[in-house]
């Protein structure tokens, strides 16, 4: 199993792509709402030139997850702090990281912080919030989650999401939870698969850990923009529209904030994805 090194050890694969980014910057053809079309396009495809967030992997060494993050991070900051993100996010990223953990420290933060997600305080979500952050705490820290508390997370989410329906800040940590236990239960899955298999088993490690993957990236997405929702439903419309972008300022801090105390990859060699 191939650990992701960040832009696999090599200086020259950040310094071009900061490159590409600048000149993307000052020809104004960093934009929303369009993934890569024409020469413009959103931090995602500003980098890769596509709109497939697991090219992040396989150019740069950095997980999908964050992919996702940076990309929805972008959409809902205001413009002018979205047309510097995505040189700011990958400037963050030093050669020979390893980020594979980043992702669920942030999601941890997201259902642990009441000042950015206040409705997982709500006594209808509270304890399923509780129960799915003690799953994501040991994955942050790269122990082996416990499946039946991810199971039960799971069970606890769905009842919490059910319980409640009205559309208010509560409703976004309840889908929020949902989605960080569905994830959590996933990761489970796949990190039991990967340990417990023999090297003979190496294709349904793969896939167990594609389908973690997969879940990671998802739900990553979905709980950031519900932060963004729930800051928005807390209050009027002018306010409202201040609450969202403050969250995302926030969320952006956050995240770069976690990248940069990401350790560094337990590699002797420059690693190459194929």
């Amino acid at each position: 199993m191939n650990t992701l090194v960040a832009y696999h050890n090599d200086q020259s694969i950040k310094d071009a792509i900061l490159l590409q980014l600048q000149a993307h910057y000052d020809a104004d053809q960093i934009i929303k709402g369009l993934y890569w079309e024409d020469g413009k396009g959103c931090a995602v495809g500003c980098t890769v030139h596509s709109s497939n967030h697991m090219d992040y992997e396989k150019l740069f060494g950095i997980p999908s997850a964050l992919a996702r993050l940076e990309d929805v991070i972008f959409e809902g900051s205001p413009n002018d702090i979205a047309k510097d993100w995505p040189i700011r996010f990958m400037t963050a990223i030093q050669p020979g990281m390893d980020l594979s953990l980043v992702s669920w420290k942030f999601l941890y933060w997201l259902l642990t912080d009441v000042s950015i997600n206040p409705g997982i305080n709500h006594p209808r979500v509270k304890p399923a919030v509780a129960q799915a952050a003690q799953v994501i705490l040991a994955i942050s820290k790269g122990e082996m989650p416990d499946i039946k508390a991810a199971r039960s997370a799971a069970l606890a989410a769905d009842a919490a999401k059910a319980a409640w329906a009205a559309r208010s800040a509560m409703q976004a940590a309840a889908w929020s939870v949902a989605g960080a236990a569905r994830l959590a239960e996933s990761a489970a899955a796949a990190w039991s698969a990967a340990r417990s298999a023999s090297w003979s088993a190496n294709s349904a490690v793969a896939e167990a850990e594609a389908r973690s993957a997969a879940w990671s990236a998802e739900w990553s997405e979905k709980l950031a923009r519900s932060v963004g929702n729930a800051a928005g439903w807390a209050a009027s419309a002018r306010p409202a529209e201040a609450a969202k972008l403050a969250a995302y300022a926030r969320m952006a801090a956050m995240l770069i904030e976690l990248i940069k105390a990401a350790p560094r990859a337990n590699v002797t060699t420059q690693e190459t994805e194929t």
